[in-house]
């Protein structure tokens, strides 16, 4: 991992009540070039003023020298009535072509299931992720999120989806936290799997079996953990991912905190992941 990758997905901190330009000035002062967002943030403070639209958000994040990677809302409907369906795709649809007109960059998906939540629907929701490929910008991907679906449960289910849609814009989100709390292996983590990792989340866990952990609540700052960070990174980049890594944590502490102190507590915990000197092969 360089300085260069280190981001922040903007679910990291909290503030009493949400201001959008004290939130980007907080991250750049902590050293933030990279700003991952839970989208409906975006469209919260575009909604504050009609007139605003995708190029304001941009012009404000160069206003603090920041850029968009990326962000996520909601999960990808594959199975349900076709009303459903169709409410659903055309939001992801929108926020693909939102996450498009701030940059590009990757869009976060879980998934639901169906009454079996066996093989065949690992692949037909790999051809419904297929579809939404298709009908967001070229210059965003798609990151399947294992652990965000009743049955996308692990890394290995992850890679089914990602080969079943058979596109060149959609691989797999790496979340240590998820990995931690699934089957998920670190043999799993081949050459082929890791060269369908489109985007990268970081997190560290309490000192507490998988199977008895929050995959959300139990995460700590990198390094605060048991997480063998610069072990599962190093296979990372041993196999060639270059992309973004993104620290996302839902953690109490730091919610209590001013935006600007938690900012800096992220970017110090990643820079140190950073400047480790073994997360590179």
């Amino acid at each position: 991992m360089k300085h260069s990758q280190i981001a922040i997905n903007s679910v990291s901190t909290r503030q009493p009540t949400f201001n959008f330009e004290e939130m980007l000035q907080a991250y750049s002062a902590a050293g933030f070039k990279l700003v991952e967002f839970p989208l409906p943030q975006v469209k919260q403070w575009m909604k504050a003023d009609p007139s605003r639209t995708a190029q304001d958000v941009k012009a404000l994040l160069t206003k603090f020298g920041m850029q968009s990677i990326g962000g996520f809302e909601a999960g990808l409907t594959c199975f349900g009535s076709a009303e459903e369906m169709k409410k659903n795709f055309e939001l992801l649809a929108g926020n693909g072509k939102l996450i498009g007109e701030l940059g590009g960059g990757t869009m976060i998906i879980g998934t639901d299931g169906d009454a079996n939540n066996n093989l065949e629907t690992l692949k037909a929701i790999g051809k419904r992720t297929r579809e939404l490929a298709l009908a967001v910008p070229p210059n965003v991907k798609l990151g399947v999120e294992f652990n965000w679906s009743p049955v996308v449960k692990s890394i290995r289910s992850a890679m089914i989806v990602a080969e079943e849609a058979c596109h060149g814009r959609v691989g797999i989100l790496f979340d240590p936290a998820h990995y931690h709390c699934t089957p998920s292996k670190f043999e799993d983590l081949t050459e082929k799997v890791v060269k369908k990792i489109v985007h990268v989340h970081v997190d560290d866990m309490l000192d507490k079996p998988g199977d008895r952990s929050n995959c959300n609540a139990d995460r700590v700052l990198p390094g605060e953990g048991i997480i063998d960070l610069k072990g599962l990174f190093g296979r990372l980049e041993e196999y060639g991912y270059n992309g973004y890594y993104s620290i996302e944590m839902f953690n109490d502490d730091l919610w209590a905190m001013p935006v600007a102190e938690a900012a800096r507590a992220c970017y110090a915990s990643m820079a140190r992941l950073a400047s480790c000197g073994h997360c590179h092969k």
